[in-house]
């Protein structure tokens, strides 16, 4: 039996992964080790409790000795846990940088050191910067980060980097785009319009709305995943995206068409500082290894906003947490003035 470490395995695409690896590989074991900060949630393998080939433990990536224990008689690594908000992390970028550049330090250092078999850090689109017009970037386009987010995990890939050249560790980075899917943290901008939408209130749109992101649905997230920790070269990143690209506009209207709600909903706002207008990858490296996405855009949406229109129960409790902080510190002033 082969165990795999995964962490941030209560999050999103981490929950994604965790279920992924479970039901594609008899032979693995998946240990999940996740801090349960406000994106990390339980509930999202409650389907997996009697399930004795995962364990969880709460913990932090940053503690060397707990990370030195679970990596011990590892097979591999899944590293995801981050934080992962841009909006957050124009309020407050502290914690982005010890989490996403330290934390993956620790990760790697104590991986290294029990002699783990393979490795994969997950990185982001956005390293890259905005993508100009009518091309597709490779995995090596120049890198311009321009969000303490972005450049925090750009940190965390460079420790990658490091960790290869300097001491042979054989870690994989995959640089993802949007995605979106059952289970993500209702802040993001697809599962928030679509609750918005559900409760008829304001759907805060960005600017103008014309900026375009890939919404890769996240069960083939979890498969491109899966297929770089098993099949990935050492030392090499690789692109991970379905070309499931649309404007931010687009998709707020399509998630109004599907709950047969008003377009007048969608609420133009001002815009967050330094946003990008598009991100386009060319995942062609990542294809070459056997992986192809499985769902189309509209198909995404459409699954994605019928999950959270029939499971009310999970997002209900988060979002009434979310909108006594952040969402009013993000949006309330904005709606005040649309």
């Amino acid at each position: 039996m082969r165990r795999i470490l995964v962490t941030g395995g209560m999050g999103f695409i981490g929950s994604a992964l965790v279920r992924r690896l479970l039901r594609a590989h008899a032979d693995v074991e998946v240990l999940n080790l996740d801090l349960l900060t406000y994106a990390g949630n339980p509930a999202n393998l409650a389907d997996l409790a009697a399930e004795p080939r995962h364990r969880f433990v709460r913990g932090d990536i940053r503690d060397g000795r707990l990370m030195a224990e679970l990596c011990r008689g590892c097979w591999g690594v899944a590293h995801l846990a981050a934080e992962t908000h841009v909006d957050r992390s124009l309020l407050d970028g502290a914690d982005f940088v010890t989490s996403n550049v330290l934390g993956t330090y620790v990760v790697l250092a104590t991986a290294r050191d029990a002699g783990v078999t393979r490795v994969l850090v997950q990185s982001t689109d956005e390293v890259y910067g905005p993508t100009p017009e009518g091309i597709e970037v490779r995995e090596d386009a120049p890198l311009a980060p321009r969000s303490p987010y972005s450049a925090a995990k750009l940190g965390g890939e460079m420790q990658a980097r490091a960790f290869f050249v300097s001491f042979g560790l054989p870690v994989v980075v995959a640089r993802g785009m949007n995605t979106i899917g059952p289970y993500q943290y209702p802040e993001k901008a697809v599962p928030l319009f679509t609750i918005n939408a559900l409760l008829g209130d304001p759907l805060p749109l960005y600017g103008d709305g014309r900026q375009e992101r890939d919404r890769f649905f996240v069960d083939d997230h979890a498969a491109a995943l899966d297929t770089l920790l098993h099949e990935g070269v050492a030392g090499e990143v690789y692109n991970c995206g379905a070309g499931n690209y649309a404007e931010n506009r687009y998709v707020a209207e399509t998630i109004c068409t599907l709950l047969d709600r008003p377009h007048d909903l969608i609420r133009p706002v001002a815009d967050r500082p330094g946003h990008d207008q598009r991100y386009r990858l060319d995942t062609g490296k990542l294809r070459a290894l056997g992986w192809s996405p499985g769902t189309g855009l509209d198909e995404a949406l459409r699954q994605t906003v019928d999950w959270y229109r029939t499971h009310p129960e999970w997002w209900q409790p988060l979002r009434e947490r979310m909108r006594r902080g952040y969402y009013q510190q993000q949006y309330g002033e904005r709606l005040r003035h649309a």
